[in-house]
């Protein structure tokens, strides 16, 4: 099973990395209806990043990765580097 790495962005420049096995838009419209605790005062938000991995495991340390580089120039350098939406 795929799963994904996405990084959601909101107006204040807040963002957010997470993983998921469903498509990144349908838990992009989680996000945005306030279904998650940690994201509901931030909304709206848009999906600026996403990478997919063959397994959970894989994903998921490479959120951890993604999440330590919180508010430095690892984040930025990530977001330089993988898919942008549209």
């Amino acid at each position: 099973m795929d799963y994904s790495l996405y990084v959601l962005l909101n107006r204040s420049g807040r963002s957010y990395a997470g993983i998921t096995a469903l498509d990144p838009c349908k838990r992009l419209a989680r996000h945005n209806r306030g279904e998650v605790l940690s994201t509901r005062k931030g909304r709206p938000w848009r999906i600026v990043a996403v990478e997919i991995y063959n397994g959970y495991a894989e994903a998921r340390l490479r959120e951890k990765q993604v999440k330590s580089w919180k508010g430095g120039n690892g984040m930025r350098k990530f977001l330089a580097n993988v898919l942008w939406w549209k």
